[in-house]
């Protein structure tokens, strides 16, 4: 008997990789021939709007949907016609799936005593509670899920796939449900037991900040292609597109026109001796790069006259408004370098940067 094609062994030295992924609902295409590949211990985020295929990449991953194209391979092997129980991958749904008449060991241990996991009753027992102990959840086993907070559910739900041991875990906007301070906590915890178990993390969010901290690296996502893959740091510091740079939410961006090494829009001509090309010109000035100087200023740099509007206070750090003619523009001020400048409300100031500082898309590129 021949091996069918889910049978093939690839020499990989990549935990997973995908290769072409295409998926299409009628007339929407989901996914856009997306490749890519993840080692071990690694921790991905995949960061973009709603819409942009975030979940349908990790449905077909996680073998729950079939693509119209392309692979996935897994550990060497192309898994792309095996059924998702027989994939070795764990799936942590954004809604964490708990059974809410079963107890918090009983949800955890539900995938080994309802598999095939060839393990007696004590070994799944001894697995279970290393598990809710790595969670941090030990003294909780009796408990029904109805009586810890969501938190405690996420670790509930990460505990029962990480009981099967997989290699490789997806996880859906797992934090999503959660208020901003669980999900400050659970972005560390999140790190620190994938570190613990050197599993890889494949981790959906549709939030920019949850993106940059948790991911190694970065993979952006739209309209069902990957954009940009890059560790944090270089897709923060050098977006490679408009939709990138719009997508990290870090940026005042300008419409305007590139040419012969300059960019002009609604602060004049500046220099763009280099720019990234791009089907759209684009002047995109970090917030935390623009200065506020008064009217009266004089500078050789670029300059905008705004309207100051309001501040809001971060914590960190104060993001201050301004109105351009009907563009905002945000200012952002790190607390650590000073205390803030105060504005008055409806007055106009100047807002100036450093032109080599900023990132230039556009058509022309010298």
């Amino acid at each position: 008997m021949q091996p069918g094609p889910e049978d093939e062994v690839v020499v990989e030295t990549a935990v997973f990789r995908i290769e072409g992924l295409t998926r299409r609902y009628g007339d929407l295409l989901a996914l856009d021939n997306a490749t890519l590949e993840a080692g071990a211990n690694e921790y991905i985020s995949f960061l973009g709007p709603s819409g942009s295929g975030k979940t349908t990449l990790l449905r077909v991953i996680a073998g729950f949907e079939t693509p119209d194209a392309g692979r996935v391979i897994f550990q060497g092997r192309d898994v792309t016609n095996v059924p998702a129980h027989e994939r070795g991958i764990g799936f942590v749904f954004q809604n964490f799936a708990l059974f809410p008449h079963l107890t918090v060991m009983k949800n955890v241990a539900f995938g080994l005593t309802h598999g095939k996991s060839g393990l007696s009753a004590a070994d799944i027992d001894r697995r279970c509670r290393e598990m809710i102990d790595m969670v941090g959840l030990s003294g909780m086993e009796d408990r029904g899920v109805d009586q810890i907070s969501g938190g405690q559910r996420q670790r509930v739900a990460l505990a029962r796939t990480l009981t099967l041991r997989p290699r490789l875990v997806l996880l859906d906007e797992p934090l999503g449900a959660l208020d901003a301070n669980l999900r400050g906590r659970m972005r560390n915890e999140l790190r620190a037991i994938r570190e613990r178990l050197g599993v890889t993390f494949l981790h959906v969010t549709g939030s920019e900040s949850e993106a940059l901290a948790m991911g190694d690296r970065v993979v952006v996502l739209d309209r069902g292609r990957l954009i940009q893959t890059g560790t944090p740091a270089e897709v923060y510091d050098h977006p490679a597109s408009p939709d990138v740079a719009h997508f990290l939410n870090r940026f005042n961006m300008f419409d305007g026109k590139l040419s012969g090494g300059s960019f002009t829009g609604a602060f004049g001509t500046a220099p763009a001796p280099v720019a990234t090309r791009s089907p759209r010109d684009v002047y995109a000035v970090r917030y935390d790069r623009m200065r506020v100087l008064p009217l009266s200023a004089r500078t050789d740099r670029p300059t905008l006259k705004a309207r100051y509007i309001a501040s809001e206070y971060l914590g960190s750090s104060i993001m201050s408004f301004f109105d351009a003619e009907g563009h905002v523009v945000e200012v952002e001020h790190h607390l650590s370098l000073g205390a803030p400048e105060t504005y008055e409300t409806r007055q106009e100031y100047l807002l100036s940067w450093n032109p080599e500082k900023a990132i230039v898309f556009g058509r022309e590129v010298q």
